[in-house]
């Protein structure tokens, strides 16, 4: 016999007893003990000029609000080769969603919107994904099944993706181990999403389409860090071919993540890569929160099976709520509808993310699957409570509650209503069980939201429009003799030169090895030194501004090469790259123009040295060396850029101010 829940025990769970701990304090043996497992999706553009099944050009983005043509579509889910439905398109076929197109001739054509069949596989996007293949080690398969991946969003018109696994089972190097990578897929991007309120969804079409690769890795990284160090490693690999798209939406991952009595939980549409430790840390906790759920439930409730929620719309006078969502709903003629949940008190506060509680987990799904948008609900648990006591008792009278109970609020139109009923129950249910099989959405604080149920091998046939393609053995090969350095071999080098380690990631993720190992060899130009320019400078620039769109890094190139030329010393470069990321076609000598260069002899600069000395006393009377070197160097500083080393000067006033003291 289990023992009867005590309502008194004031049951609470809180950061403290789910043993979370913020990330940075969080040691490696903890995610041992939770069990702690990941894997990576990781999705990259590449390069082609035109869309993977048709002739329409890629990179060419619309503005939201700029449109030729709208098409309205409704999914509706298709049963699989085995006679079966996909839970994840029964579940979009649930929210009644209006999907709506916007279309840009320029950018789309009839194939993208399901009228014509596809056409032949672009050659170019087969050649760039097998040279990627080929560069994580990867056997490549003999023959090409283009298959179909239902996808019920609305994210692709045609209701399904074209995708094809071009090789399999591959490695990357991480610092301390390899890991494996399962496949690499060659398949079609998605609609970029507008909007997506209530019952109507939109999207533009100028992304779809774009080819695509997908690595997928073994769920062997263990910790978050590794994780993150994976996806940057996956990334510098596909930036080093030269034949993958960058900048913002052309890559994105998608994060496995499950603990000891968890399940696999897919993070979608992680673009950014520093988001991942975050990421995957909460997610973590909030399995461990889950599973300590259902540790409590099962306790207090002896046949879970029979165990089923109460609904009744509230029929007596709310009218003098204040709640801003509620008075709007009151307003548009919706109905208010209570809920009470047996022996679940203490649940909905209960903690799982950082700022987010079990009660997060129902509305996020009353968002997605019964269209209610936040705030959707109100708990008994909320901190500050929406009703007075009078309904607060005409609502447990109602509902027949007792102090062991729990009690939710919700408000929607009379259409929705079932589907809000039916999605707490079902979300509720599965408390029993544990951790339920999803996808979430990946948010910039690090926590996550419900977005749709774990799609199944259901959604998954062949694509009748398109026969296999033959991969020639001679084709491989002819491929594999033009393969770039590896990236072990690039990470040897760089070592080799003694740039910094804090420059690798910028310099890897923007394939500059080939630039690098040219300008060292063009201009002689100490290889730390022009590391340093691209790994700092660089990186600081463009986390100040947006370089122009006709930026390229080999300017930087002719800009050492001029210098050199010109006998102007190589520190002013750092002055110009600003004025030459935002006006690419300025030209050399106009740009020192604007910085007011003008030639200065370098003796002259020398013997300014001396006077400046005998100065700083009335400047500063506290005669200290230090002082009097940062002052010297910040005056000479003006004439001197360009015109001597300003580590050759800075030297030189130390040694003058060292050897005769401050004067």
């Amino acid at each position: 016999m289990k023992k009867k829940f005590d309502p008194t025990t004031n049951y609470k769970i809180t950061m403290k007893n789910v043993g979370y701990k913020p990330r940075l304090k969080t040691k490696k043996k903890d995610y041992e003990k939770l069990g702690f497992k990941s894997g990576l999706e990781v999705h990259q553009q590449l390069a082609t000029k035109e869309k993977l099944f048709c002739h329409c050009p890629v990179g060419i983005y619309q503005n939201l609000d700029d449109y030729d043509a709208e098409l309205i579509r409704h999914m509706r889910p298709t049963l699989s080769e085995m006679g079966t439905y996909d839970g994840t398109a029964l579940m979009e076929f649930r929210t009644k969603k209006n999907i709506t197109y916007r279309i840009k001739n320029k950018t789309t054509c009839t194939y993208e919107v399901d009228d014509t069949p596809p056409f032949p596989l672009n050659r170019e996007a087969l050649e760039y994904a097998i040279e990627i293949s080929l560069l994580l080690k990867q056997n490549i398969v003999g023959e090409l099944h283009i298959t179909r991946k239902q996808y019920l969003d609305g994210s692709i018109p045609t209701g399904f993706q074209r995708t094809a696994i071009i090789g399999i089972e591959g490695e990357i190097p991480l610092k301390h181990k390899n890991v494996r990578i399962i496949q690499l897929s060659i398949e079609e991007d998605s609609c970029r999403e507008v909007s997506d309120i209530g019952h109507e969804r939109i999207y533009t079409t100028d992304r779809l389409g774009i080819p695509l690769i997908e690595t997928v890795t073994y769920p062997e990284l263990l910790t978050p860090d590794e994780v993150m160090e994976a996806g940057q490693v996956i990334r510098f690999i596909n930036r080093s071919s030269g034949k993958v798209r960058t900048g913002i939406g052309a890559g994105r991952q998608d994060v496995n993540v499950s603990i000891t009595g968890g399940t696999r939980i897919e993070i979608k549409g992680v673009s950014h890569i520093s988001w991942i430790p975050e990421l995957t840390h909460n997610e973590a906790f909030r399995q461990k929160g889950l599973l300590l759920i259902r540790d409590e439930l099962n306790k207090r409730i002896e046949q879970t099976e029979k165990w089923k929620p109460t609904f009744k719309t509230l029929n007596f006078d709310v009218s003098d709520i204040e709640f801003e969502p509620i008075k709007k709903a009151m307003e548009n003629g919706w109905c208010l509808v209570a809920c009470n949940l047996p022996n679940f008190k203490g649940i909905l506060s209960h903690f799982l993310q950082p700022g987010k509680t079990f009660a997060d987990e129902l509305e996020g799904r009353l968002k997605v699957i019964a269209c209610l948008e936040k705030p959707n609900m109100v708990h008994s648990e909320d901190m500050n409570p929406v009703f007075n006591e009078d309904m607060l008792k005409k609502r447990s009278k109602l509902l027949g509650s007792t102090e062991d109970d729990a009690q939710i609020v919700f408000w929607a139109s009379e259409e929705d209503i079932q589907t809000a009923k039916e999605t707490i129950e079902e979300r509720c249910k599965m408390t029993f069980e544990g951790v339920p099989n999803e996808t979430r959405k990946a948010l910039k604080d690090g926590t996550t939201i419900f977005e749709r149920v774990l799609p199944g091998a259901d959604r998954m046939y062949p694509d009748t429009d398109s026969a296999p393609i033959p991969v020639e053995d001679e084709y491989i090969e002819s491929i594999r003799a033009k393969l770039p350095v590896e990236l072990k071999e690039r990470l040897i080098q760089l070592n080799k030169w003694q740039i910094p380690e804090d420059c690798f990631t910028y310099i890897l993720k923007n394939n500059l090895m080939p630039l690098l190992e040219k300008m060292i060899k063009e201009t002689k130009v100490e290889s730390k030194w022009l590391g340093t320019l691209f790994g700092h400078r660089m990186k600081y620039i463009e986390g100040q501004i947006i370089p122009s769109e006709d930026f390229s890094y080999e300017l930087i190139n002719k800009l050492i090469k001029f210098l050199q030329k010109q006998k102007i010393d190589l520190d002013i470069a750092e002055n110009m790259l600003p004025i030459i990321c935002l006006n690419p076609q300025m030209e050399f000598e106009s740009v020192l123009n604007s910085l007011e260069y003008e030639k200065y002899p370098k003796e002259k600069i020398l013997k300014n040295v001396a006077s400046l000395q005998s100065m700083f006393p009335k400047i500063n009377k506290s005669k200290n060396p230090k002082a009097a070197e940062k002052w010297i160097m910040g005056n000479l500083r003006p004439i001197a850029l360009g015109n001597i080393p300003l580590k050759e000067l800075s030297k030189y006033v130390h040694a003058t101010l060292t050897k005769g003291g401050v004067k």
